[in-house]
């Protein structure tokens, strides 16, 4: 086997996998001494890229034999920016690593919990950052839905919850809002949900739209994140204000038999980037180099 050197700005499950492989190896950091004595500089064969570009990434992605990065969206602007060839830079989507559970017998334990009725629909929102993710985008969602039978979620840590709350202190919205703190099993939440909403502000990839796909939600996102670019025309958002989106989500509660579809059809796109299925991507990418 061929030893393969990779290099990274974030450390992922997927490159750790990588790296029990003996044949491939972390580029080591270039010493102090390295730089006194002019040693030469070495670049690995395949990069890593996530997030903006910085000076120190233009010279790594300039020398590297393939660049990977999450999605259509980054490599369209690396190819422009840096003006590279685009078969040097491959796709690979953030990886699903999640143990999955019947929906329907996790959401029958959580309603019997919180003494809720069984044929609930939920339509759920969590986000490490509340502002630049749309939470004021699905209040307003949430609040113009005509359906009768369904509760809200909300999950984040403490001070965005808190936070939320106290903004919404006007409003009368515990009727409609289950609102969870720093919830210790997030995975539980998106396995009751029926539809995630994510009308988020920031353009790069937002994971927890391939987890709710992966744990059978429907669900919705702007198109102008990165994360559109796996989900269908009807859940592409115009913009994270987009008017539709209520309309939408009404018909999808109100016809069981097209969001029981558009689940199954979630799953099974989801369970196209587990982190096994993305392994085997980078496997054919490793043996082109």
């Amino acid at each position: 086997m061929k030893n393969i050197t990779i290099d990274f700005k974030v450390k992922t499950k997927i490159i750790n996998r990588l790296l029990e492989k003996e044949n491939i190896q972390k580029l080591k950091k270039r010493t102090f001494l390295d730089k006194l004595t002019f040693a030469k500089k070495e670049f690995a064969d395949i990069y890593f890229h996530t997030g903006s570009i910085n000076k120190e990434d233009i010279e790594k992605i300039e020398n590297a034999k393939k660049i990977i990065v999450n999605s259509k969206k980054q490599k369209s602007e690396l190819v422009k920016k840096q003006q590279i060839d685009e078969n040097k830079v491959e796709i690979i989507y953030p990886s699903i690593d999640a143990e999955y559970k019947k929906p329907k017998e996790v959401k029958k334990e959580f309603c019997e919990e919180f003494n809720l009725d069984v044929k609930t629909k939920f339509v759920f929102f969590t986000a490490q950052n509340f502002k630049n993710s749309g939470s004021k985008e699905f209040i307003n969602i949430v609040n113009n839905l005509n359906f009768k039978n369904f509760k809200a979620i909300i999950a984040g840590d403490k001070k965005e919850v808190s936070g939320l709350r106290f903004q919404l202190s006007k409003q009368n919205v515990d009727d409609k809002i289950l609102f969870f703190t720093d919830y210790n099993d997030l995975n539980r939440l998106f396995l009751v949900a029926d539809i995630f909403v994510l009308p988020t502000h920031t353009k790069a990839f937002a994971k927890n739209i391939l987890k709710a796909m992966f744990f059978k939600c429907a669900v919705f996102v702007p198109s102008g994140c990165a994360s559109s670019e796996v989900v269908d025309v009807f859940a592409t958002m115009m913009m994270p204000s987009d008017g539709s989106t209520a309309f939408k989500i009404d018909a999808l509660l109100g016809r069981k038999e097209d969001l029981k579809h558009i689940k199954k059809q979630n799953r099974i796109t989801a369970q196209e980037f587990t982190i096994e299925k993305n392994l085997q991507k980078l496997e054919l990418i490793l043996q082109s180099v």
